[in-house]
């Protein structure tokens, strides 16, 4: 990758950060580890009898390290809905670092070769090697598909007929509606002015006082998504909100239950309805107004898909607060938003996004599941294992991405750069989120429309610019100064 244009330098390695670590003899470019796990009694690399490769299997002590320190932890933050007190308190204990720690562990010991590991959810296959990563992001749906089980399980609450939670023909067809609708392979979506106006609209009340809170960033956001997904006649419907904010806390809780409670499916099946009140009525221009324009067979379920559109959009607010937060701690950045003819710049402050993605990604792990027999390094792996990579983890990395816990949005000024698997924010190949330039417009364009007549003064929680940025950062402590220009 090219050098950024930036005030940090992404060539040096992180100020204050431990090294990660480089790639070791199972790295691709060496021989494959054959040490043995020392609590497994398993030994990595080809089996003496047989001649075949065997997989390099974690021992039960190493399975139970990730567990406390990287998977548990996530759970606990709240995969569907975050639980702010939660990932303030993991953050001030430090948690980010002994996950980065775990995985770190790992890849040394096993030379970045994928190591198996087993849970309460079967074995888990987790990638650390850019190679295999890039492996994982080629591979079809079909054969690695999106609907692991503990995913399924969370969203089975609040989504149940979403693609997350679909696999084969179902998920293909629910896919290609939703690629349609969210202008997937759009450069921009057709009703992208339509959106600049809403949110134009919408941020008008953000800039009336010196200090913007979080709480009012995210309403805000959430009436954009209202707006944007189903009309101007949902814009003040706080009822549904709170309604899918119920459903998407108790989706937290899926993993560790058989299914969606009788109360919880009662209340989908409300928010649905609510759905079906609006579906005759959305505009053309609004995502559900499209979705009921194109025909589909009846279990794609056009009007449910809105579940997740509405999930998605309404996180808009978590990333604007995040991006101008870290705009706020390097003034260097912000000054240079205003030289361009028509300020702020729109592409680099798309780029700040995209950079605050990568620091602080909405997902940290992407987890999938083999749906038939494969290997992997030629390596055998039976259908029904899971596949784990922590992007959250790899794209911080500076092993792997000069300056990975530096903001350097220049980084994505590079040519390709969107296309470098080393770095994910909607992920890559087949698996890539359908909204997800949808999704980085509205972002960029709220980020825009606050900045036009005003700059950031300051922030809080205060950031080093100089230093390693916190391995977490909450979104709902966040408080922001503006300044009119």
């Amino acid at each position: 990758m090219s050098g950024p244009v930036s005030a940090a330098d992404p060539g040096r390695p992180d100020p204050g950060s431990p090294d990660p670590g480089s790639p070791g003899p199972g790295s691709p470019t060496g021989a494959p580890d054959t040490t043995r796990a020392p609590d497994s009694g398993e030994p990595a690399g080809p089996s003496p009898r047989s001649g075949a490769a065997r997989p390099h299997r974690a021992g039960r002590g190493e399975s139970l390290r990730l567990a406390v320190t990287h998977t548990l932890p996530a759970f606990a933050r709240g995969v569907s809905a975050p639980r702010p007190a939660v990932g303030s308190l993991l953050g001030a204990v430090g948690q980010p670092r002994w996950s980065a720690a775990t995985l770190r562990s790992l890849r040394d010991r096993y030379g970045g070769a994928p190591v198996l590991l087993g849970g309460a959810s079967g074995d888990t296959l987790v990638l650390l090697d850019p190679a295999d990563v890039e492996d994982f992001f080629a591979r079809p749906v079909r054969e690695l598909a999106l609907d692991a089980v503990d995913k399924t399980k969370i969203f089975s609450v609040l989504e149940p007929t979403g693609v997350i939670c679909a696999h084969g023909d179902l998920r293909e067809a629910r896919r290609a509606l939703n690629d349609r609708v969210l202008g997937h392979h759009e450069e921009t979506h057709p009703s992208c002015e339509t959106f600049r106006t809403v949110i134009a609209e919408e941020c008008v009340r953000l800039t009336t006082g010196p200090t913007l809170p979080y709480a009012r960033l995210e309403r805000a956001a959430q009436r954009i998504s209202r707006r944007i997904v189903l009309g101007d006649q949902a814009a003040g419907d706080e009822e549904l909100a709170r309604w899918l904010l119920t459903l998407r806390q108790e989706g937290n809780w899926g993993a560790v239950r058989r299914g969606p409670t009788p109360a919880n499916r009662r209340l989908y099946q409300a928010a649905t309805d609510r759905l079906h009140v609006y579906a005759p009525h959305a505009p053309g221009t609004t995502l559900l107004g499209q979705a009921m324009e194109t025909a589909c067979d009846p279990d794609v379920d056009a009007v449910g898909q809105a579940h997740h559109w509405l999930l998605a959009l309404d996180a808009i607010g978590l990333i604007v607060a995040r991006t101008l937060l870290l705009l706020a701690a390097h003034p260097a950045e912000q000054t240079a938003l205003y030289n361009a003819p028509h300020a702020p710049d729109t592409g680099r402050l798309r780029a700040c996004v995209l950079e605050t993605l990568r620091l602080y990604p909405l997902v940290n792990d992407l987890l999938r599941i083999l749906r038939a027999d494969t290997t992997w390094r030629g390596v055998p792996y039976k259908a029904g294992t899971h596949v784990l990579v922590p992007i959250g983890f790899l794209q911080r990395d500076s092993t792997l991405v000069p300056g990975g816990s530096l903001f350097a949005p220049g980084r994505w000024q590079a040519e390709g750069a969107e296309h470098d698997t080393r770095m994910a924010p909607f992920g890559h190949g087949g698996g890539r989120c359908p909204g997800d330039r949808l999704g980085l417009m509205v972002a960029t364009e709220i980020c825009a429309q606050l900045l036009r007549a005003h700059h950031l003064t300051g922030g809080s929680p205060r950031l080093d610019p100089h230093r390693s940025l916190p391995g977490a950062l909450n979104a709902s402590a966040i408080r922001l100064t503006l300044a009119r220009s």
